[in-house]
């Protein structure tokens, strides 16, 4: 699934997005790391939810009318998770060929190359395929580390 974030196109594996939904309200949790805006709940399940471009180190993400927030579904000690990413637009569920991936650069992008799985070739310039694993640390935002009345869905 391709979107952007910075104004910069990237894309994960489909098979981690659970859904796509509007960017509402979120709950804010004290001593989170920047780049974590807050909990939803999502039908009765806490939900961190990052912020992408701060995560890449870019600030917070300018909110408007394309904003959304895409749920995944990430392994964690043999259970999914559900995380949250805010970014700028959704834009198309694409087929990318193994043979239009190029390994990621080590320097020249806006974004961490430990983030980048690798780079497909389009048309229109590349698409920076994302490391979704590398990209959430889980443990940081494992109800765990959050308040009890907030991981106890209150």
């Amino acid at each position: 699934m391709s979107f952007r974030c910075m104004k910069v196109a990237l894309a994960l594996p489909i098979s981690r997005v659970r859904e796509i939904i509007e960017y509402g309200h979120l709950t804010e949790v004290p001593m989170m790391p920047d780049y974590v805006r807050g909990v939803i709940n999502l039908r009765g399940n806490v939900v961190p939810v990052v912020d992408l471009a701060a995560r890449f180190g870019g600030g917070l993400t300018q909110i408007g009318r394309r904003t959304c927030i895409i749920i995944l579904e990430l392994p964690n000690d043999g259970e999914l998770a559900l995380v949250g990413l805010v970014v700028d637009a959704v834009d198309e569920v694409l087929d990318i060929d193994a043979a239009q991936v190029e390994p990621p650069p080590s320097f020249g992008t806006a974004i961490r190359s430990d983030f980048i799985e690798g780079m497909a070739r389009r048309e229109e310039g590349f698409l920076i395929l994302l490391r979704v694993d590398r990209l959430l640390d889980l443990e940081q935002l494992s109800p765990e580390t959050l308040p009890a009345e907030l991981a106890a869905g209150g």
